[in-house]
């Protein structure tokens, strides 16, 4: 059992989450660099898209990983027999349900409580999704609320009632560098800290924050994610932003990770300029060079 032990946590259970070691099986892919193939609610629908369910089975065929990663936006529906199908389609490939990704539809830190309210009962209901689907984690989307400033005490407030949920699920509950707004490194890191729960970690995210600031706030950010994240990061090389394209050092970053004894795994969520399955191919094929080295 991989140890989900770190200081100052003040919650005497641990995930009950079993990691692999094999650096093949530690490599998942990501719904969302794919969504132009994907059917989903947010996208006129065509004949060459896919359904949720075969995505899966795709993964396992073309990459030869049995690890999926398959974000909220793209689930037609969240009732039981959907959940159900898709478990079962996964099974059927040979592949695992690892992490989904999810958005509640208000922010963690809206000075209203009536919308931080709709924002744990939004997470509590992905930790149910989660559970149906054997998944060991959810990413919740901390959304910026109007103009008001990121709080930690609000924020904390909620994320703690969602991490509580998801420690009676056994389903950890992740947080991203993402939004430039209402994401960043610090406060993230901030906001578990101040939860204090092992059911709430950083899902550090390669490249997010080179979008802030320069190459070395980037790698320090990711290093202090790094210090807290448990199961689940997002590799990239790059990062595609208003026509300008961001580069990380992937190796230097996956140095950063082994430093810190992280033992979950790794999804491959290309951005990047080109066709996203060649982009993918390629992380993965840097992803395990990186661990069969390390």
């Amino acid at each position: 059992m991989a140890s989900g032990c770190v200081s100052g946590f003040l919650s005497a259970k641990e995930p009950d989450i079993r990691f692999p070691a094999e650096p093949r099986e530690r490599l998942a892919v990501a719904s969302y660099p794919l969504r132009a193939y994907i059917e989903h609610p947010r996208r006129p629908a065509q004949k060459s898209a896919m359904p949720l369910t075969r995505f899966p089975a795709m993964v396992a065929e073309r990459f030869h990983v049995r690890n999926v990663e398959l974000l909220g936006d793209h689930f037609p529906s969240t009732e039981a027999r959907y959940i159900h199908d898709l478990r079962e389609a996964a099974e059927k490939a040979g592949t695992r349900i690892v992490n989904l990704p999810v958005s509640p539809r208000t922010s963690a830190y809206d000075p209203d409580p009536r919308k931080r309210a709709a924002a744990v009962e939004d997470g509590r209901k992905w930790v149910d999704v989660a559970a149906g689907l054997g998944a060991a984690s959810i990413r919740v989307h901390i959304r910026a609320a109007g103009n008001a400033a990121p709080d930690p005490d609000r924020a904390a407030e909620t994320l703690r009632s969602i991490a509580s949920y998801g420690e009676e699920k056994n389903v950890v509950v992740n947080l991203e560098n993402d939004d430039p707004k209402s994401e960043e490194a610090s406060f993230i890191v901030k906001l578990i800290e101040r939860v204090g729960s092992p059911y709430l970690r950083a899902l550090p995210d390669f490249c997010n924050s080179m979008l802030i600031g320069p190459e070395q706030y980037n790698y320090d950010s990711v290093r202090a994610m790094f210090a807290h994240a448990y199961c689940i990061s997002h590799v990239k090389d790059s990062e595609v932003d208003r026509g300008k394209v961001y580069r990380v050092d992937v190796d230097r970053t996956f140095a950063i990770a082994k430093a810190s004894g992280y033992r979950g795994y790794f999804s491959m969520e290309w951005e990047g300029e080109g066709n996203p399955y060649d982009g993918t191919a390629k992380l993965l094929e840097t992803s395990l060079r990186n661990l069969a080295t390390r």
